[in-house]
């Protein structure tokens, strides 16, 4: 199977030029999906080639492009490949959610024949948008609701997908809003000793925010770290709306989710926290982030051998993760020692493209054939059969001997 996520980033923005063929980004772009074909030929063996299905997912940053003249261009070239080509398609922010949850239930062998009554959540915290998944009890109703039948068991999961709210969109809405002096800006979230000049293209050329008035994708933003934690918590928790909720309990935005459950696994995200074991405390990871986040630039590059562009970003991403699992998705102190940080299971990584090959190439049976198990009248008979089969074969081989020797 392909997925775009692991082809494309900025180059997809280029298919939309009208020229979209002769474009130079346009060929960039064709180049890496043939780099990516060309690495799956060398893995499947060439006679099996013809016979392999090949599928296309494509997730947040197309659905934010809504590119259907993109998606034709690439079932043309993927139609055209030595595969068993299916389909190219972009999936809904619930599917993409659901297939993470699949995925992660597959690799821990949560499907089994025999059902077991807890399955584990999952939590991509993505770069366009953030999903999250888990399976519910009650039947609820409305799209966030996916009623799926695995081996021959149903499942009701609660499954929603926020666009732009992605770790990697969610930094650029918090530059946006400290963009207001662009000669000198302090950003609370960087630390102190730390400076960056930056483009305007490089916040808002997306769809999540809306461009400033006399926009100039050329301008230059001068940003000063300012080693402030508090601060730099209230940005982001600025980007969500946590006050209108219709219903009994939300998330944010206004949208419905019920109360967390069960353990869960949430894609590794580089924070000022260390959770390589996989867990960690809500109390102590909020100290982390706060110790983390008022250390100086100085003292920071001493202690962390990572590039800067990743290094300057820890403070705002954990402060994003923190207000989104906390704030969010309402983790307390009892239910966020269920939530298990890993990039892989079994080596496998646990993002959405596995569950979607799984659920596309029907692998994953809605229904299993059961024997049906014999009546007792049928059993008894058979054992009656069994034993008379016995008694003459043991009659018959006692005659044979006294016939032999006598």
């Amino acid at each position: 199977y392909l997925s775009m996520d692991y082809i494309l980033d900025k180059p997809l923005q280029s298919l939309l030029t009208p020229d979209n063929v002769s474009s130079k980004d346009d060929k960039k772009t064709f180049e890496g999906f043939q780099d990516c074909m060309d690495e799956i030929k060398n893995h499947i063996p060439e006679e099996k080639h013809k016979t392999t299905p090949l599928f296309l997912g494509a997730t947040a940053g197309m659905r934010l492009l809504e590119a259907s003249k993109i998606m034709g261009k690439l079932r043309d070239f993927l139609s055209k490949q030595n595969f068993q080509f299916h389909n190219a398609s972009i999936i809904t922010g619930q599917e993409e959610g659901l297939y993470g949850w699949i995925t992660v239930n597959y690799l821990k062998e949560n499907f089994l024949q025999v059902r077991l009554e807890k399955t584990v959540g999952s939590m991509d915290l993505g770069g366009a948008s953030t999903q999250i998944a888990f399976q519910v009890q009650e039947r609820g109703e409305g799209p966030d609701y996916m009623h799926v039948k695995l081996y021959g068991y149903p499942y009701t999961v609660y499954t929603h997908s926020f666009l732009c709210y992605g770790k990697n969109e969610a930094d650029k809405r918090v530059l946006d809003k400290e963009s207001s002096d662009p000669a000198y800006i302090i950003n609370p979230c960087y630390p102190r000793g730390f400076n960056i000049t930056t483009k305007a293209s490089s916040i808002y050329d997306t769809e999540c925010i809306p461009k400033p008035k006399n926009y100039n994708s050329g301008q230059e933003f001068y940003m000063v770290g300012g080693s402030d934690s508090e601060k730099c918590g209230q940005i982001v928790k600025s980007i969500f709306n946590f006050q209108n909720c219709p219903s009994k309990q939300c998330s944010f935005n206004g949208v419905e989710q019920p109360p967390v459950t069960g353990d869960f696994m949430v894609t590794l995200v580089d924070t000022a926290v260390d959770t390589s074991n996989g867990k960690s405390d809500l109390g102590q990871f909020n100290i982390a982030v706060g110790n983390f986040c008022n250390t100086d630039w100085a003292k920071v590059v001493q202690k962390h051998w990572i590039s800067d562009t990743y290094l300057k970003t820890y403070c705002f991403a954990s402060h994003y993760v923190l207000t989104l699992l906390a704030d969010g998705y309402k983790f307390d102190n009892e239910t966020w020692k269920n939530i298990h940080f890993e990039q892989k299971i079994k080596e496998t990584n646990i993002g959405w493209s596995l569950g979607y090959m799984l659920s596309m190439s029907n692998m994953i049976p809605s229904e299993v054939k059961e024997i049906t198990p014999m009546t007792n009248p049928v059993f008894a008979g058979l054992i009656f059969l069994f034993s008379a089969l016995i008694i003459v074969t043991a009659v018959l081989g006692f005659i044979i001997l006294i016939r032999t020797c006598y």
